[in-house]
């Protein structure tokens, strides 16, 4: 999206719902050099790892915590992304980590409902204040296993997590009460689209029953107040170099 900048009337959508729809923050080239890129990369398939959901299906993800000279990491870093994620939080964010969720056609695993900040707590953050920013790689819907939120969720709190299958998951008894009381919204994008959420808010996606991927690039980010107390596998505070916008087009699919 061309000079993407955030707006008051974002910011408080945000705030009030816990995330934020942006569509085509990537144009359609954008988004198709990304997918070219993430499907002919050999260290991703080599390094990607699966999660079982409750019924024992895994869930393909890749997590990479530093930042590199790839199209990843220029969306990760890009002015779009980082400016927006800053506002929204209200203080200068930092890279905590990128990953990126694999879902193929008819295998993909499930997530469970959680909240990020339920895994972040223990990496020694002492506040929510951080956030994701979750790009499609492919068109995501209902079929293929869509994000989904309860709106407004985030203002709970941090609520208790544990073991389901091999995933971190939401106490299901506070879980139970929010469905009743919170929408729930499957988040639909086409590629391209990315929907900015807070650390705290209630999701969850299904397993992929379709004939489709859904493939996505999620970033995710710590404030600087919020600089964790102590180490663990996600990095603490370092100022985040943001690259323009354009140099996500830098970056080609290998040659074949």
């Amino acid at each position: 999206m061309e000079n993407f900048r955030i707006t008051s009337d974002g910011i408080g959508t945000f705030r009030r719902d816990g995330f934020l729809i942006v569509r085509g923050l990537l144009d359609e080239t954008e988004g198709q050099r990304l997918s070219d890129i993430a499907r002919a990369d050999r260290e991703l398939a080599e390094s990607a790892y699966g999660r079982k959901d409750a019924g024992g299906v895994p869930v393909m993800l890749s997590v990479r915590n530093e930042l590199s000279d790839d199209i990843y990491s220029a969306i990760a870093r890009s002015r779009r992304v980082v400016e927006t994620m800053a506002a929204l939080l209200g203080d200068e964010v930092y890279h905590y980590h990128h990953k990126l969720i694999l879902k193929e056609p008819r295998v993909g695993g499930a997530w469970e409902w959680h909240q990020d900040y339920g895994y972040w707590y223990n990496n020694g953050c002492l506040l929510p204040d951080m956030g994701s920013c979750l790009i499609a790689i492919d068109r995501a819907t209902k079929e293929n296993g869509c994000l989904q939120v309860l709106r407004g969720s985030h203002l709970i709190g941090r609520i208790n997590h544990g073991t389901t299958g091999d995933q971190t998951g939401a106490d299901p008894e506070r879980v139970a009460v929010a469905l009743d009381r919170f929408e729930r919204v499957h988040v639909e994008l086409e590629a391209g689209d990315a929907v900015f959420f807070h650390a705290n808010l209630l999701h969850r996606s299904d397993q992929n029953r379709s004939d489709d991927p859904r493939w996505a690039l999620i970033c995710c980010y710590n404030t600087k107040r919020n600089d964790p107390y102590c180490e663990s596998r996600h990095p603490r505070y370092s100022p985040l170099e943001i690259w323009p916008d354009e140099r996500v087009l830098e970056f080609s699919p290998p040659a074949t």
